[in-house]
């Protein structure tokens, strides 16, 4: 199978036809910096009301692209992945090029499972699977619960001042599950913690560099350095343990990705990149955020709080709740692959598809009151924070049950737990980042 990286293409553009609905300004899907202050929930609710697949122009690329918002249209992209593809392009808004960012990590972006389209996409899928079932889910479940009493205890001894959640629990909890997944030694594991410190902060410094605004201080110099050896550091790591995988295979994650095949043949150097670095990324980093994010919505929803700590049995429908509302991955691109129509749109072939997950998770007319955390929403697990159809996440078990075990303890040893207002959030267009969140646990 030929490299995704060599065949990807940006996007026709357009748009070919002409929009059907009035026209909105919706230029701030573009601007990673509109996202360091949460999602833009009011202009998703004015694009799903009056322009539900609405054309937005992509100032860099010069190829635009077809925003849809409503949950009833995303699902039907998700599922048809016949005519919107995930290969022609990839699944980013730009499809990224070697010269913006650091090249093995712009290559390994497109070189993995969530690019591919049936047949490739299922056959690594397949290899997959078998750590993802229930059974293999209950065995890690106690491991969990007891990662979230480790990381409770440590805390414990500052329950009573402010103390940033991200850093102390919610970017330690998904690293250690998904170390635990697949079977990285614990003497290896902080590595982790620091490649994805350094992970959040490609996209901000790729789109600085494509737009003509990154100023090289001697602080940000000294930093892409860093990135750049953390980021070869973090590839040598992938490739070597993946390497002694094949060698001496075991029951773990790695194993499985090590030993997958394409056309019967083992994955090449390019795709262990890839698929290393998807699952370092996306094993990471969503779980991490809906964590934080979750924290937020109960401070900002008391009586929700309050129906959980007295009544943790809702804990399993809570979860789905969360990750509803927090939406990680704010949106996922495909790209038609002939002439097609969303909702009366006609969309031509080769133009660019995002699907806005965070704007139809706050469709009113699947949700009710879809902007109010109600923990005991009767139809809370239809979300697609997750995807839908042959992309649906294969963590998103995992993520669940870590959301479930952590506030099932947290609750039940701080009932009273509260957000400070205290919160930064990453400049970041693809996935809602939260790099910090002060927190009170209470005494």
């Amino acid at each position: 199978m030929q490299l995704i990286s060599q065949t990807a293409v940006e996007g026709r553009p357009g748009p070919n036809f002409a929009p059907r609905q009035s026209a909105i300004d919706a230029s701030a899907l573009t601007d990673l910096h509109v996202y360091a202050k949460g999602q833009p929930y009011a202009l998703y609710r004015e694009l799903r009301e009056h322009a539900p697949v609405a054309w937005v122009d992509e100032p860099i690329s010069g190829a635009g692209f077809w925003a849809v918002t409503r949950y009833a249209d995303v699902m039907k992209v998700n599922a048809d992945p016949q005519t919107f593809s995930s290969q022609r392009g990839g699944i980013l808004m730009g499809t990224p090029k070697p010269e913006q960012g650091h090249p093995l990590l712009t290559r390994a972006s497109l070189d993995a499972m969530i690019n591919m389209d049936a047949p490739w996409h299922l056959e690594l899928r397949r290899e997959h699977m078998a750590f993802f079932t229930p059974k293999y889910l209950d065995k890690l479940k106690g491991r969990i619960a007891q990662e979230v009493t480790n990381l409770l205890d440590a805390m414990a001894p500052h329950a009573a001042e402010d103390i940033d959640m991200v850093e102390h629990f919610s970017a330690r909890l998904p690293l250690y599950t998904l170390c635990e997944l697949l079977g990285v030694p614990e003497p290896d594991r902080p590595k982790f913690l620091e490649w994805m410190h350094y992970l959040e902060r490609a996209q901000d410094l790729a789109m600085q560099q494509r737009v003509g605004t990154l100023q090289l201080s001697p602080d940000l110099l000294s930093f892409i350095g860093a990135f750049n050896t953390n980021v070869e550091e973090m590839f040598a790591y992938g490739r070597d343990i993946l390497e002694k995988r094949r060698a001496e295979p075991r029951e773990d994650l790695l194993t499985a990705i090590a030993n997958a095949k394409l056309d019967g043949e083992l994955l090449a150097d390019e795709y262990l990149d890839g698929s290393w670095l998807l699952i370092v990324f996306a094993g990471n980093d969503t779980t991490r955020n809906t964590l934080s994010g979750a924290m937020r919505l109960l401070t900002e929803f008391p009586d929700q709080r309050a129906k959980l700590a007295s009544q943790p049995h809702l804990m399993v429908n809570a979860a789905n709740e969360f990750i509803r509302m927090v939406s990680p991955v704010i949106y996922m691109r495909r790209t038609a692959a002939r002439d097609t129509e969303i909702a009366g749109q006609e969309i031509a072939e080769g133009e660019k598809v995002l699907m806005y997950y965070g704007a139809a998770n706050r469709d009113p007319s699947m949700f009710d009151n879809p902007d109010t955390l109600n923990v005991e929403r009767a139809n809370a697990d239809k979300h697609i924070a997750f995807g839908y159809g042959p992309h649906v996440c294969l963590g998103k078990r995992v993520a669940q049950i870590q959301l479930e075990e952590a506030y099932r303890q947290i609750l039940g040893r701080y009932p009273s737990a509260t957000w400070t207002g205290d919160i930064d959030i990453a400049p970041n267009n693809f996935v809602h980042a939260i790099s910090r969140l002060g927190v009170r646990l209470g005494g």
